[in-house]
């Protein structure tokens, strides 16, 4: 028999066969006992040996016949099955190359067998499946043209590669089956997602957007008007903000005298972020003999999963743009976070009540504590000391033991440590390091953290994690990397430095505590940097600050010479000045070495500065470069909001004074990634 390969259909036939053969041994034992016997049954075993071969070879052919049939028919419907699926499939080789498709994806693109899927479909490429994996799904858009109208199409695209190994012995070889092994075959379903995409955004369009509105200086402005007018200017204020809601077919309703809460569809969310929120331009436009223009705050929650999470969101954005100092729209998004708005310089507050609150609060507890931990950012300027400075003599007044956190003398408050630690008046602990800080740091530890609200920003963030009685004080803008939960948060922008904070809250304790000369002088000198000599952020309240500073014993020409500067510090400066570029004709760029440079980033800040007297510039940007790290330090006059510039990089500030980091970036870099910046916001008409 003329076997050329054994398949399971020739074991299945010759099975009868070697059955037979098994009973050969049986006959021959038959024999041994009974030759009859074994003659028969061998006659018997011939017989059926022969019966089997003769219908083993008559029927072999015609059962591999009708196998084969049916393997045809089997293979013809699944062909038939797989061009008629509804689902679009295409085969591709391993170039990317269509070989062959069925009729749905036909339907989608035409027959474009031996295109490159790439060309018909830009946003896929064989890029999307590395040799190295076999599975992987993307998501496309595709325009189709039909009856000259363009419809777009979303689809889920999986891609699958097939190996030929998975479908053939190791040991067959054949030159086409090699083929196949070296250039593997790439199958792609498209699953038509565009009704699901439809109903998403029909679902998220048709969410609830929670929102508050509040207006921020009622108070100030009932104050400046006639008592006749005020009705009619909160009449007028009610209007237009009635209107603007209900442009988007909102609700409102209003909840006090200052205080609005409104519900709209998330659908008109882009149409109100379109217009820059405009009302917040509009409501200024109100003038009924007012000196100050109405601002308004307003707060918007979305995606929560409840209202009562989108409330929480409103809330909290509220939080933001009181703490920014108000005049701005806040969208919060879960863990994401819009700012809007903005661009007016804060009103200052006459009124001291929250001032003498905050004072009786901090006296408590740094009453209920044995220790006091005082901390302030990286890199401290004049301010955070002199603010750190006047809040460890409160501690001191109080009877409690306090340190003050500082790692690195920067050559800024170098001349007030010196002066502190000369004088022989302070313990050594005064100021300790990282470590020092970590070690002593506990439950039973006050920690007051000042001129910053960034946990990750302060000197040593860890401490933030040691103890839950956390104070912050400080006048920059909030933002979302605020210190989470602290017992006590004093942050009022409006406030021209921290130290001018912590001045009112020393005479509003009814301890009345003592500031020594040299301590009224490091307080002093915070007030003097951060206002630029009283040009900046001055207000009624920064003088009478600087007044109790002065009966205090502030010495104004100590003072002075604490702010005077190195020749080579005063080169280095103006080398900066020399080499800015201007961009538009109203913004000055430039860079600043930090590498070898003491107190690199304060002298980056007054260039800043110094670039402002320029005539025409509306806002500076020095770029210091410090190891892997650009510090950035922008100012501006009055018409340009550089905390939003800053934010765009994870920084913050106020409108005329802001900064950021950028990590892992050179100078140059940096530099280009800041004038794009730039180009793009002016280009958009957010600055």
């Amino acid at each position: 028999m003329d076997i050329i390969k054994k398949t399971r259909i020739d074991q299945y036939l010759q099975g009868p066969i070697k059955l037979t053969l098994l009973l050969i041994p049986v006959d021959i034992l038959f024999i041994l006992l009974d030759f009859r016997c074994g003659l028969i049954l061998g006659a018997f075993i011939l017989v059926c040996l022969a019966i089997h071969s003769l219908g083993y070879s008559h029927n072999k052919n015609e059962i591999v016949k009708e196998c084969m049939e049916f393997v045809f028919e089997q293979g013809q419907i699944q062909n038939h099955l797989i061009h008629d699926l509804p689902i679009p499939y295409a085969l591709l080789d391993g170039k990317g190359n269509i070989m062959w498709s069925n009729m749905a994806f036909n339907k989608i693109c035409g027959d474009r067998k031996g295109e490159c899927l790439s060309h018909v479909f830009p946003n896929l490429n064989k890029k999307l499946l590395p040799s190295d994996v076999n599975h992987m799904i993307s998501y496309i858009d595709y325009v189709k043209k039909e009856d000259e109208k363009e419809e777009t199409y979303f689809y889920k695209v999986e891609m699958n590669r097939i190996r030929i190994d998975d479908f053939s012995e190791e040991n067959e070889v054949n030159y086409s089956k090699q083929m196949l092994r070296e250039n593997s075959l790439i199958a792609v379903y498209f699953f038509d997602q565009t009704m699901l995409k439809k109903y998403r955004e029909q679902s998220e369009n048709q969410r609830m957007v929670i929102g508050l509105i509040n207006i921020d200086n009622y108070d100030e402005l009932m104050d400046d008007i006639d008592e006749v007018k005020r009705s009619m200017l909160i009449a007028v204020a009610d209007r237009k903000i009635s209107k603007f809601i209900q442009n988007v077919s909102g609700i409102i309703r209003r909840t006090e005298k200052d205080k609005y809460f409104v519900v709209f569809e998330q659908k008109y969310l882009e149409k109100i972020k379109k217009n820059k929120f405009s009302i917040l331009d509009e409501i200024k436009t109100i003038n009924l003999g007012n000196s100050m223009h109405m601002t308004l705050s307003i707060s918007f929650g979305i995606n929560g999963n409840t209202y009562q999470e989108s409330y929480e969101y409103a809330c909290a954005g509220m939080d933001l743009a009181l703490g920014r100092g108000g005049d701005q729209a806040v969208i919060k998004d879960g863990e994401d976070i819009s700012y809007y708005g903005g661009n007016s310089e804060i009103v200052e507050r006459n009124t001291r009540v929250k001032a003498r609150v905050k004072a009786h609060a901090l006296k408590e507890l740094l009453e209920s504590k044995e220790n006091v931990v005082i901390m302030a950012h990286k890199i401290p300027d004049p301010d955070a000391m002199g603010a750190a400075i006047g809040l460890y003599r409160l501690g001191l007044s109080l009877g409690r033991k306090a340190h003050i956190v500082m790692n690195e003398v920067t050559i800024s408050v170098r001349p007030v440590i010196e002066a502190l630690q000369n004088s022989g008046q302070y313990d050594d602990d005064m100021f300790i390091d990282n470590d020092t800080a970590i070690e002593i740091t506990d439950e039973n530890t006050l920690l007051i953290v000042v001129d910053v609200n960034h946990s990750n920003y302060t000197e040593c963030e860890q401490l933030l994690h040691q103890t839950k009685t956390v104070v912050i004080l400080d006048h920059h803008r909030k933002n979302k990397d605020i210190i989470k939960n602290p017992v006590l948060s004093y942050i009022e922008p409006y406030a021209s430095s921290t130290c001018e904070m912590v001045a009112e809250i020393l005479q509003y304790v009814d301890t009345k505590p003592k500031l020594e000369p040299m301590e009224a002088n490091a307080m002093y000198f915070g007030i003097l940097v951060d206002t630029d000599n009283f040009v900046n952020k001055t207000g009624v309240r920064t003088f009478e600050a600087a007044a109790y500073l002065k009966r205090s014993g502030a010495d104004l020409t100590l003072v002075r010479k604490m702010s005077r500067e190195s020749m080579e510090t005063y080169r280095i400066r103006s080398k900066a000045i020399r080499n800015a570029d201007i961009l538009y004709g109203e913004f000055a760029i430039t860079t600043l070495v930090g590498i070898g440079v003491d107190s690199p980033t304060v002298i980056g800040a007054q260039v800043a500065n110094e670039l402002l007297d320029i005539d025409g510039i509306q806002a500076s940007f020095v770029l210091t470069g410090i190891e892997e790290r650009v510090y950035v330090s922008a100012r501006s006059i009055d018409e340009i909001n550089v905390q939003r510039i800053m934010e765009q990089f994870g920084g913050g500030g106020h409108l005329t004074v802001a900064g950021a980091q950028l990590v892992d970036v050179s100078l140059e870099d940096a530099k280009e990634i800041i004038t794009e910046t730039l180009k793009y916001m002016k280009q958009k008409g957010d600055i």
